[in-house]
C-alpha cells in the first residue's frame, strides 16, 4: 500500500514538472525572431520607446509653474 502512495506522488511531481516544462518551452518558441528584419524593428522600437518615456518625463519634471528652477537644480545635484 505504501508503494502505491509512493508511486502516485512520483507521478504528481513528473505531471507539474512536465507542465511547467511545456509552457515555458511554448512561452520560449513564441519569443523567437520570426525573421531577419524582427531583431531591428524590436530594437528601434525600444530605442523609440526609451525616448518616448524620457521625453514625457522631462515634459513632467519641467511643467511645474514655479518649479523648474527647483528642477534643474535637482538634476544638476544629482550628477
Amino acid at each position: 500500500m505504501t508503494m502505491v502512495y509512493l508511486a502516485m506522488t512520483a507521478l504528481a511531481l513528473v505531471s507539474v514538472v512536465a507542465t511547467a516544462l511545456v509552457v515555458l518551452v511554448r512561452r520560449d518558441r513564441r519569443r523567437q525572431a520570426t525573421g531577419p528584419d524582427a531583431g531591428r524593428i524590436e530594437a528601434a522600437a525600444t530605442r523609440e520607446f526609451r525616448d518616448a518615456r524620457r521625453q514625457a518625463h522631462g515634459y513632467q519634471h519641467f511643467s511645474d509653474a514655479g518649479g523648474s528652477i527647483s528642477a534643474l537644480r535637482d538634476r544638476d545635484s544629482r550628477t
